[in-house]
């Protein structure tokens, strides 16, 4: 049944199908389900690489559980904007904080990138966030401050002088350059611990390897950041041939 929620039966099909290597399309194929399905539910629960039939259906039945005992009787979701599916928008919040979750985020700091990057404003205030969330001020406050460290949120004021946690097209430009800042700090580490242990010994070779390895990375890493930056990042009304679309983020 396409359109209805994954069976357990083929939750088993999908540790199959992965366990073969086959690709997202046609395990979907396979079930009869849209690959977009298919994708959410690897990614929500565990990756390609960690995913267990049974695993994926007991938390997916959890899920609609803790739905159940915290919505009260009658209540809908908030209306989406542009006419989203909410419930689509739900599940495509679950993945994407998924994915920052494997890829070494925590998980209170990928809920709130999460949060931003899926604001249309990019941009929320301390009391949104813990609205949004449901956590408590402090928790928010420590996983800002994490972001922040990372240079993946930046702070600002808005007119009613209240503090603002943004995430804008610059915000990954800043991260690679903070990325590149601390691989300096590793370098120069590495370096000195030669001098220490000895030139021509095997512990000091290691760590000029690391250290050349960190260097040519991360000076590519810069560059490329750079040309990114310029090439991709087109600012409001730079757009050729007459002023950008009010809200264009396209280039």
């Amino acid at each position: 049944m396409p359109g209805g929620r994954l069976t357990q039966q083929e939750r088993q099909q999908i540790a199959l199908g992965l366990a073969d290597g086959l690709a997202y399309a046609e395990i979907a194929r396979g079930l009869d389900r849209p690959t977009s399905t298919i994708t959410r539910e690897v990614m929500r629960n565990g990756g390609p690489t960690a995913y267990r039939a049974d695993l994926a259906h007991r938390a997916t039945e959890q899920r609609a559980h803790r739905r159940r005992q915290t919505a009260p009787p009658g209540a809908q979701a908030p209306p989406q904007a542009y006419g989203r599916d909410a419930e689509a928008v739900r599940e495509y919040e679950e993945m994407f904080c998924t994915v920052l979750m494997q890829a070494g985020t925590p998980k209170m700091m990928s809920r709130v990138m999460t949060c931003l990057y899926l604001t249309d404003a990019g941009s929320l205030t301390a009391s949104e966030l813990v609205q949004r969330l449901q956590v408590s001020p402090a928790s928010i406050s420590k996983a800002i401050a994490f972001l922040e460290s990372q240079g993946l949120v930046r702070r600002e004021r808005d007119e009613r002088r209240r503090e603002r946690y943004v995430v804008d097209d610059d915000v990954w430009y800043q991260a690679m350059i903070a990325s590149a800042q601390a691989n300096a700090r590793i370098i120069e580490t590495a370096r000195h611990g030669v001098g220490i242990l000895g030139p021509d010994t095997p512990a000091a070779a290691r760590l000029e390897n690391i250290a050349r390895f960190l260097d040519f990375v991360s000076e590519s890493m810069t560059r490329a950041a750079e040309q990114a930056r310029e090439v991709l990042h087109t600012k409001a009304g730079a757009t050729p041939g007459g002023p950008a679309e009010p809200g264009s983020d396209r280039a």
